[in-house]
């Protein structure tokens, strides 16, 4: 069971991972063997799964989010398999969902211009067959928050 310090402990890392044990143990009233103790826990039972660095959209040259809903009409395991590893095979693909509704699968794209679509496309059409496919560009990112909220934990 997680208490309040573990869950500020989570937060805290989320928002930099960089941050030195030292200081995150003085935010927390914590030693920092202690601090250090209670993060290494975190880590052995699975809620920390890995440390990432964040890259700028911009500098890297990927600033256009399209945002692609996709329609199948088979869902055998074939079919499946190959969907798995056709949206794996492609990086600009950065976020896949199953959805229910009328359509099966909403797919997020990472592209360095709205042109460059039309590559990703053909790359999943030689891949596999799928039914019907609606793309949407991002005008505005309102929102963007990686960290996932602690206190449901």
């Amino acid at each position: 069971m997680l208490d309040d310090r573990d869950r500020k402990i989570l937060t805290l890392l989320q928002e930099n991972s960089d941050t030195p044990v030292a200081d995150i143990a003085d935010q927390l009233s914590l030693s920092a063997s202690a601090c250090s103790r209670r993060i290494a826990r975190l880590r052995a039972e699975g809620y920390i799964t890995g440390t990432i660095a964040l890259l700028d959209r911009q500098k890297i040259n990927l600033p256009t989010t399209i945002f692609l809903l996709v329609r199948t009409g088979r869902h055998s395991k074939d079919w499946l398999d190959q969907f798995h590893a056709a949206v794996s095979s492609v990086p600009e693909i950065v976020e896949v969902h199953r959805l229910t509704g009328n359509f099966d699968y909403i797919l997020k794209l990472v592209l360095p211009n709205v042109e460059y679509y039309d590559t990703v496309y053909k790359q999943l059409l030689k891949r596999m067959e799928l039914y019907d496919m609606s793309a949407y560009i991002s005008m505005e990112t309102v929102k963007l928050s990686p960290g996932l909220p602690t206190k449901h934990i």
